[in-house]
């Protein structure tokens, strides 16, 4: 990393100050030797030494407007910029780029070659008598150097500036500024300095959504992905370290306490947030909620990163064991789900259930079973409450994630193993009640799915429970089910989802155990007659593949 940087300092700055140094000395030197060849000798040197008073005032009085000038130049050029990168993506950076010490050392260096011409222009002092006359000589070849360097400075800086306010660049800082802050374990320090640390963090983490949202506000797509992505960044950075921070950084008073996200909170729920040891990423994921929000069909690319980021965060969390973050990410998982199911976004809900299983699968393969049922019982009650709302997708696509928590579950031999049959089983309830042909039939391959797996592995038992389940099925519902499943082929859905699987999908090994299963049907006539004719067509708004359309 330092050699990185090192390298990129040389080529923002060595490398053209000396281009630009080389060519412009060469030049007067060169210059310069001709004239004195053609006049008198003297050297170089003589252009300083024959200096009377007059000279020096006309070349100082130059020089110093001339800076002043560049003083002048830089600073607007640099308001400009500064101002309309605060105004598109976050107030902050006009701070960030005050605090920054390479722009304090530039704008100082203006200041100073200022200040020193306009004294050394001061000294000058012509009199009547030559020898109560003084000419500056060693000041004005400073100012004359400094107004060099000052030339030489200004594109490089405008490089830097340009550099400095690349988008990308503005969300690493401050990333690393809240890391630096939220990792900082300084014993010796003050309740308010522990309070200014807090706040550090917890703006570092408001700037970065503002400029998701601002992003997302003007379709800038790689701007909200990188701001989600540094958000999560900060937070997995943070969470394997909590355990060496100091007490204070958990309470949440002083400044903290006054934040919007914490001062609407009734006093039980932030007594809890404060004994859990959660503010943090209470307040990331409420970063990632208001940028969910916004993004909810206008920019579904940046609900699945959201959804990403916080299965990272909550892997995070079961890595460091923190049972307490873990929850909250669960909670946070299943307001994405409300969201989605309330704005009517089935995309959103099919990627979000994605993510949320992958943590599923990490949790039961950590053996946090109850953690896994919980997750499971979640999955039902989203299942059940689509089905009211008649989005039959997000149903189907729940039990088949169900399906894959259960075979992993036998895989592992979990303790909740049981368990988590019983909730998949009881998905479908409401659907059965409604008699709703569509979402009843994605929920019983899913069930068929488990049941051809588990006669697979010799699990007789396990069978017999879902075939219990479903032995009141109408007969041709269950033929054409069978037969649907037959006819898919491939595990590669034809079209690109972030799943890439195609739901209904079972493996040829698997075909014989199928038909076993629905001979245990014995009002299923044609049970034994082998699936034949092109692949039936898809249910509305559902492809084949498993993949909603639209």
């Amino acid at each position: 990393m330092r050699k990185a940087r090192l390298a990129f300092s040389k080529s923002l700055w060595l490398y053209p100050l000396s281009i630009l140094a080389i060519v412009s000395v060469t030049a007067f030197v060169a210059l310069r030797l001709v004239d004195l060849s053609r006049t008198q000798p003297g050297g170089v040197t003589a252009l300083f030494d024959a200096m009377s008073p007059d000279d020096a005032s006309r070349i100082m009085g130059g020089a110093g407007e001339v800076i002043a000038a560049i003083l002048g130049i830089v600073i607007t050029v640099a308001s400009i910029i500064v101002q309309l990168a605060a105004t598109r993506y976050t107030p902050r950076i006009t701070d960030m780029f005050f605090r920054d010490r390479t722009n304090r050392a530039v704008i100082a260096f203006f200041v100073v070659s200022a200040v020193f011409s306009l004294w050394v222009n001061y000294a000058i002092r012509q009199a009547p008598d030559p020898a109560h006359s003084f000419v500056p000589r060693f000041g004005v070849m400073g100012s004359i150097v400094l107004l060099t360097l000052s030339l030489l400075v200004m594109a490089p800086y405008f490089n830097y500036v340009f550099d400095f306010l690349e988008p990308d660049k503005i969300v690493e800082r401050i990333r690393r500024g809240g890391v630096a802050q939220a990792l900082l374990r300084s014993r010796g320090e003050s309740e308010e300095e522990v309070d200014g640390r807090r706040m550090t963090a917890l703006s570092a983490l408001e700037h970065l959504a503002d400029i998701g949202l601002n992003a997302i506000e003007q379709k800038d797509k790689g701007i909200a992905s990188n701001t989600v992505d540094a958000i999560c960044d900060l937070v997995v950075a943070y969470m394997p370290h909590k355990r060496e921070l100091d007490d204070r950084w958990f309470s949440i008073r002083g400044r903290l306490l006054k934040d919007a996200d914490f001062v609407s909170m009734n006093e039980v729920a932030l007594g809890k947030l404060q004994s859990d040891r959660t503010w943090l990423e209470y307040k990331a994921l409420r970063q990632f909620l208001m940028v969910y929000r916004e993004a909810l069909t206008e920019m579904p690319d940046i609900v699945n990163r959201i959804a990403i980021g916080t299965r990272y965060i909550g892997l995070a969390a079961l890595a460091a064991e923190d049972r307490a973050a873990l929850a909250t990410v669960i909670k946070f998982f299943n307001t994405y789900m409300r969201r989605a199911l309330n704005a009517r976004d089935v995309p959103a809900a099919y990627n979000c259930l994605n993510q949320y299983r992958y943590l599923g699968e990490k949790i039961l393969s950590q053996g946090w079973g109850d953690e896994a049922l919980r997750i499971a019982g979640h999955f039902k009650y989203y299942a059940q409450t689509a089905h009211g709302m008649k989005l039959a997708f997000v149903t189907e696509t729940v039990a088949f994630d169900l399906c894959a928590l259960n075979e992993l579950a036998y895989d592992l031999g979990a303790d909740v193993r049981d368990e988590l049959l019983q909730i998949f089983l009881e998905v479908d309830k409401e659907a059965e009640v409604a008699q709703q042909e569509q979402s009843l039939r994605g929920v019983r391959k899913a069930q068929v799915k488990l049941a051809t797996y588990y006669l697979q592995k010799g699990e007789i038992d396990l069978a017999r429970r879902i075939h219990a389940d479903m032995r009141d099925e109408r007969p041709d519902r269950l033929r054409s089910i069978k037969n649907e499943m037959l006819s898919v082929t491939t595990n590669e859905f034809w079209e690109i989802n972030d799943r890439g699987v195609v739901f209904e999908y079972i493996e040829p090994e698997r075909h014989a155990h199928l038909h076993e299963f629905f001979e245990w049907f014995p009002h299923l006539d044609g049970a034994r007659r082998e699936a034949g004719g092109s692949k039936p067509p898809a249910p509305l708004g559902l492809t084949p593949g498993g993949a909603h359309e639209g």
